[in-house]
């Protein structure tokens, strides 16, 4: 699986594409900044160089529509029925987030890398914890984590998707560093039980919210949606960038 990842890298050209949203995956980001050991920074500036990871996040959505890119498009997400398992579920032959993640950390690790490979790896792995952190990213397939759920919000036409991608996080009307520095920082508790987990279990988390996403009265979202989900959004983004400090931490520090 390690050479998978690395020849599909092959002759990346970037291209705007679409994700958690610029904001969101840019807060992910830099809360991992935060979170990172010196000893990680050091050895992540020598693979990134100037490049933040806030501003590595989102450098796989901006590839995204690239034709010699659109392989890697199911990375992004995994569709697991209701009630249903990762393990159990049908698996996509072109991979899916979970895969993604777990090939990745496996080929950093385990592979003498040339630097350009490398950083792209670093970039993948940034974008995809933060995506399998948004919970209608580990979707059902029949409505394709909710991208085929229309809905209005403020009156405006969109689906279900784009609402937890980048609408609530858009609506909040703040930069990614205004927004990371306005999270609530995480309990000694909570940093206990987010640790020590991976894909399979951030999948299972993201599973968890997808009976209150889904319980709406009527197409017409609104002030009363994002009362109700705006305190998911932002420890999805908190976990996230925990998560991936951990991680980056593990590999580097």
């Amino acid at each position: 699986m390690k050479s998978i990842i690395l020849s599909l890298l092959v002759g990346l050209m970037p291209v705007i594409g679409f994700g958690w949203g610029a904001t969101g995956h840019r807060v992910t980001g830099e809360i991992a900044t935060q979170h990172l050991s010196k000893k990680a920074k050091k050895n992540l500036k020598k693979i990134m160089g100037e490049e933040s990871l806030a501003l590595a996040s989102t450098w796989m959505d901006e590839i995204k529509s690239a034709p010699n890119t659109r392989h890697l498009n199911p990375w992004h997400y995994v569709s697991i029925p209701d009630g249903g398992t990762y393990e159990d579920s049908e698996k996509n032959p072109d991979g899916d987030v979970i895969w993604a993640i777990e090939t990745i950390i496996d080929s950093i690790k385990n592979n003498a890398l040339d630097i350009e490979v490398e950083r792209d790896l670093v970039r993948m792995l940034v974008h995809l914890i933060g995506d399998i952190h948004q919970p209608l990213h580990v979707g059902r397939a029949d409505d394709k984590g909710g991208n085929a759920v229309r809905v209005k919000w403020f009156g405006n036409a969109s689906n279900l998707h784009r609402v937890w991608d980048s609408e609530m996080i858009n609506g909040y009307k703040m930069s990614y560093t205004e927004l990371s520095a306005n999270l609530p920082a995480p309990s000694k508790e909570e940093l206990k039980q987010w640790r020590n987990t991976g894909p399979r279990e951030w999948a299972v988390e993201s599973m968890s919210y997808r009976e209150g996403i889904y319980n709406y009265p009527g197409e017409n979202l609104g002030y009363r949606y994002q009362y109700n989900h705006f305190e998911t959004v932002k420890q999805r983004l908190v976990q996230a960038g925990i998560r991936i400090a951990d991680i980056l931490n593990e590999i580097y520090g």
